[in-house]
């Protein structure tokens, strides 16, 4: 894969929100909601630095921060199959599958709530939980610090990112979810379109984007740059397995039942299979899905209705969702691992 990094890439904003700041007369206020934002700022204690990003690239590659050390964070998140696994749920311990899909890590930077049911607040909450999990990398903390400790590479890369701070749970936590704030989608046609450039788009798609704001009711769920709107809804699918309660698990209310937390839209052509345990193939079956209103009415989102769109409708919606995909989407180099 093509180099494409940059220490401090996640707070290069790209030339097209430049050109949208300088132009009104050619975009309607609909498309300025959709311009490209700040991310979410770090806490305190881990500011972005090159060191820090660094640090934590190489620790999203490395598998010996698994129990087995064959899985890393790479390893569902790849960077070739849109940063997740393009797998309908995930692979962990033991080759044992999960019970969810796994999600792309672009654009976690912009959520408020990390994971399909929420219960990580912050990217450092998020980057441990995955390693420590006896399904998922089935590591523990202390013999993880240990094995690194014992590595010299990684010795001089935390003292360069974290000084006088050591190897512990707190810096490997913090040096990964500075990686992953670095880990944000580039341009996409719809990006151009927003910013002026009318010809980025086609007409079958712009017709899309009308269903997408209007009839089809997408923005009740999907919104701005992201394309998500940091809530939890049940969507009325039908379980492939033994249900899963979803956002119950963490605030335990019977309104969110059965709820997850709406994805990001972006890079959706190479983030396939879809939904939270991977149910559609294809994004053709996802929107038959929205137009049906769902498929189980226990429990389903008020949001969720028929649609009765027409199949040249759902045609044009899926030209919309195709340019939503960037351009030259973010690739990364496989770093050398430290001895």
């Amino acid at each position: 894969m093509k180099a494409n990094f940059s220490a401090a890439r996640c707070l290069v904003i790209p030339a097209v929100w430049i050109l949208l700041q300088t132009f009104s007369t050619a975009a309607s206020a609909d498309r300025l909601d959709y311009g490209r934002p700040q991310i979410l700022p770090p806490p305190p204690n881990n500011a972005i630095t090159a060191e820090r990003v660094e640090l934590g690239k190489v620790l999203f590659f490395d598998p010996r921060l698994s129990g087995s050390n064959w899985i890393s964070c790479a390893t569902c998140h790849n960077p070739g199959i849109g940063w997740a696994d393009g797998l309908p749920t995930g692979i962990g311990n033991g080759m044992e599958s999960l019970a969810r899909s796994t999600p792309t890590v672009l654009n976690t930077a912009y959520n408020k709530f990390q994971f399909w049911d929420g219960r990580a607040r912050t990217l450092e909450e998020q980057a441990l939980a995955p390693i420590v999990n006896a399904g998922e990398m089935h590591q523990d903390i202390g013999m993880l610090v240990e094995e690194l400790a014992a590595i010299a590479g990684y010795v001089g890369l935390f003292e360069g990112a974290y000084p006088a701070e050591g190897i512990n749970e707190s810096t490997i936590s913090r040096a990964i979810a500075a990686y992953e704030r670095t880990l944000i989608t580039t341009d996409a046609p719809f990006d151009l379109w927003v910013a002026g450039d009318e010809a980025a788009i086609d007409d079958a798609a712009k017709r899309g984007f009308e269903l997408f704001e209007g009839k089809a009711r997408c923005t009740a769920c999907h919104q701005g740059f992201n394309f998500q709107d940091d809530g939890f809804h049940n969507i009325g699918l039908i379980s492939k397995g033994p249900p899963d309660p979803g956002r119950y698990l963490v605030r335990p209310i019977a309104a969110v039942m059965g709820a997850f937390k709406t994805p990001t839209l972006r890079e959706l052509a190479r983030t396939a299979p879809y939904m939270h345990d991977g149910s559609y193939a294809t994004l053709r079956a996802v929107l038959e899905h929205y137009n049906r209103g769902g498929d189980v009415l226990e429990g389903l989102s008020p949001e969720m209705r028929p649609l009765y769109l027409t199949a040249d409708e759902i045609d044009d919606l899926l030209a919309f969702l195709d340019t939503l995909n960037s351009i030259d989407p973010l690739t990364e180099t496989i770093p050398i691992l430290p001895q």
